[in-house]
C-alpha cells in the first residue's frame, strides 16, 4: 500500500561497462542520505569483483549494500519506513525484478537501479527491457570507446570463447566501445546473408 502523500518512481542508469553507472547511483543515493531518508541498498550476491558487502564504481567511489541472490528477497528486507531503494548491477537479478521494483513504488518508495541494458552481443541483458519500460525515469550514459575515443555505448568481451551471457568481469574481459568498433563476432555478416536469402526467396515467390 502506497504512503499517504507520497509518490514512488522508478529510475534506471545504465549504458555500458566503464560508463560511470554505479557512480551516479552512489551520487543519488547519498544525497538522499543527505535529505536523511532511510536508503536501503541491494547488490546481486555474483557481483563480488570489488567488495561483498559494498557496491563500489570502477573510480573507488563506494556505498554499503546487502548482497541478495534473488529479486523476492529484496521485497522481503526493505523496512517500512525505508524512503529509497537502490539496486545496482541489476541485469543481473532474475525476471521478478520487474514486479518486485513495481511493486515498491506503489508503496511509495524513490527506486534507482543501474546496469548494463545491453549483453556482450548487444542484446537486452537479463530483465532490463522491461525496467527500460516501466521506469519513470531513464539515463542512458555512455563510455569512451578504447579503439577510437568516441562515445561507447556498447560493452565489448574480449574473448569469444565465453559465449554465456552472465560473465563477471572487469578491464580483463572487458572493453567499452562505440558502434562503429563493436564486433560481435560476425553476427552482423549472419543478420545480412539471412536478409538477403530472405529477399531472394519473397522474390521468387512473387514471380511464381
Amino acid at each position: 500500500m502506497a504512503m499517504s502523500g507520497t509518490s514512488g518512481s522508478i529510475e534506471v542508469v545504465c549504458g555500458p561497462m566503464f560508463s560511470g553507472k554505479t557512480e551516479e547511483l552512489i551520487r543519488r543515493l547519498k544525497r538522499a542520505q543527505i535529505a536523511r531518508q532511510k536508503v536501503q541498498i541491494f547488490k546481486p550476491a555474483i557481483d563480488n569483483r570489488y567488495h561483498d558487502t559494498e557496491v563500489v564504481s570502477h573510480s573507488s567511489l563506494s556505498i554499503s549494500a546487502m548482497p541478495v541472490n534473488t529479486s523476492i528477497e529484496i521485497l522481503q528486507k526493505v523496512f517500512d519506513s525505508t524512503r529509497v531503494v537502490g539496486i545496482d548491477e541489476v541485469q543481473f537479478f532474475d525476471d521478478n525484478i520487474s514486479l518486485v521494483v513495481e511493486k515498491l513504488a506503489r508503496r511509495g518508495i524513490r527506486v534507482i537501479l543501474s546496469g548494463l541494458d545491453q549483453d556482450f552481443m548487444g542484446k537486452p541483458f537479463g530483465p532490463m527491457a522491461n525496467l527500460l519500460a516501466i521506469a519513470d525515469q531513464v539515463d542512458k550514459i555512455q563510455a569512451i570507446c578504447t579503439v577510437c575515443g568516441a562515445a561507447a555505448s556498447k560493452t565489448f568481451r574480449k574473448n569469444p570463447k565465453h559465449t554465456e551471457q552472465v560473465l563477471v568481469g572487469e578491464t580483463d574481459l572487458y572493453e567499452a566501445r562505440c558502434r562503429a568498433h563493436a564486433d560481435f563476432f560476425g553476427e552482423d555478416d549472419d543478420q545480412l546473408a539471412f536478409f538477403v536469402n530472405f529477399n531472394e526467396s519473397r522474390s521468387k515467390t512473387q514471380n511464381l
